[in-house]
């Protein structure tokens, strides 16, 4: 999406815990609403006024299994593993109560429902016909669609609930990362370690990408065309109807240029600076990037975060420009195999909207121009000009490798930064918690 900064993502370290899946969890619930008329649920705990039934510890026991996480069978394994998940609800709901009653934590059903519809669409495009996805709504417990939706609403707005306020501490130094002890490390990878995956194959690696200038001629065309359609927006033109007729970003031209919630580090700097500027309903003068000029209509605030659409009208890119941006990617890469310093060429030269140092990536993460050039070469070094083409838009990389790991078994020393960043945050809310405890009934019966 133009005007998002997309960095590359490392080895996934699964977390411990249950977590429910959109229709996993519901076939945990054919063990509670599926009962029949006559069967009586049980009440396992009570957190304030509220109770917790026998009926949600199976639905997360289910869903963790339908996960593809590891469930005892033996019954004191299973006794145990409900034992836990029984806590982690507790936990959650001691959490969701305090946030019901701070009066900076917001949700509106707006959001709350776009979250409903986007775990809808994304779980309707895992079936091939509507047959196949209402009859897994049946096997899940669900008579209607409508009925799932309910259901995910709640759900939604539970978490949204928890993570605002989460934020929202963070945000006011009133939580702080805890940091585990070795002790604590080594028990979670020993208690984790027969579950993880195999670690893939990667490679680290740093780059400087050139992306063709527009000439001037190009970029004032640019301006005038964003500036005419600004007229018309603040004549009383639709935002939406203009963003899907002229915005060049093809990730939210057709959604009428919506962006969705977005919070700052996540654009690039012009576009954060002069969105999170703007008042509810403003439209921004044309904002210049790398990508083009934006026009941006934010449409809500919340605490940390915006809501917004924008048009992004693109300079075009002559084939000479693109020409030039070749043979300046050929003068760096000589540079550099010459000895030349790699911080000041990046600081000359570098694409602003890519990210120049890639650590540790696994290979089948890359997009598919880096893996087929470090598949055929598996030596480290300076490699041969990658040319990257994506969409109307083409650039240049030079890319230099710095490390090359194998796939095979992982180890601690592979996860260990990744256990400690985990574990410092479970140790902060844990912490945090404990103190709403004190202050809240809880009775545990199970």
């Amino acid at each position: 999406m133009m005007g998002r900064r997309v960095s590359a993502s490392g080895i996934a370290l699964l977390a411990a815990g249950a977590a429910l899946l959109p229709l996993g969890v519901a076939a945990g619930q054919a063990a509670g609403r599926g009962r029949g008329a006559g069967a009586l649920d049980r009440i396992v705990a009570i957190v304030g006024s509220k109770p917790i039934l026998q009926s949600q510890v199976e639905e997360m026991l289910v869903a963790a299994q339908a996960q593809g996480q590891s469930v005892p069978t033996d019954s004191a394994g299973r006794a145990a593993a409900r034992k836990q998940i029984l806590l982690q609800i507790v936990e959650d709901e001691i959490l969701i109560q305090q946030a019901e009653r701070d009066t900076t934590v917001k949700v509106t059903d707006q959001e709350v429902q776009e979250a409903v519809e986007q775990t809808v669409r994304g779980v309707r495009g895992n079936y091939t016909n509507d047959s196949t996805f209402y009859a897994q709504l049946r096997l899940a417990g669900f008579t209607s669609v409508e009925e799932w939706r309910r259901f995910l609403a709640e759900q939604q707005r539970r978490k949204i609930l928890r993570d605002r306020l989460l934020q929202l501490l963070r945000e006011k130094g009133k939580l702080k990362p805890i940091n585990p002890t070795d002790g604590q490390m080594r028990q979670f990878w020993d208690e984790q370690r027969t579950t993880q995956p195999k670690r893939p194959a990667t490679v680290s690696f740093r780059q400087i990408v050139v992306a063709p200038r527009p000439d001037s001629a190009a970029r004032v065309h640019a301006l005038q065309k964003a500036e005419s359609i600004l007229v018309a927006l603040r004549a009383g033109a639709d935002f939406a109807a203009a963003a899907r007729r002229f915005s060049d970003d093809s990730g939210s031209r057709d959604l009428g240029g919506e962006l969705g919630w977005f919070r700052r580090g996540v654009m690039v700097k012009p576009f954060e600076q002069a969105a999170f500027r703007l008042r509810p309903g403003e439209i921004s003068d044309p904002v210049e990037s790398g990508f083009g000029f934006h026009i941006i209509q934010v449409e809500r605030v919340q605490p940390a975060e915006i809501l917004a659409r924008q048009i992004l009208i693109a300079p075009t890119i002559s084939s000479a420009q693109v020409a030039l941006a070749r043979q300046l990617a050929d003068s760096i890469r000589v540079a550099l195999a010459h000895g030349a310093s790699y911080d000041s060429l990046a600081r000359l030269y570098a694409d602003e909207n890519e990210s120049n140092l890639a650590p540790e990536v696994a290979l089948t993460d890359l997009p598919q121009a880096y893996q087929q050039l470090f598949a055929g070469d598996t030596t480290l070094g300076l490699k041969p000009v990658l040319t990257l083409a994506s969409g109307h838009q083409t650039k240049f990389a030079v890319v230099e490798v710095t490390k090359r790991q194998p796939a095979g078994e992982l180890s601690f020393d592979d996860v260990k930064d990744r256990i400690r960043s985990m574990l410092s945050q479970e140790l902060m809310i844990r912490h945090y918690v404990d103190q709403l405890r004190r202050l809240t009934y809880v009775d545990i019966r199970l």
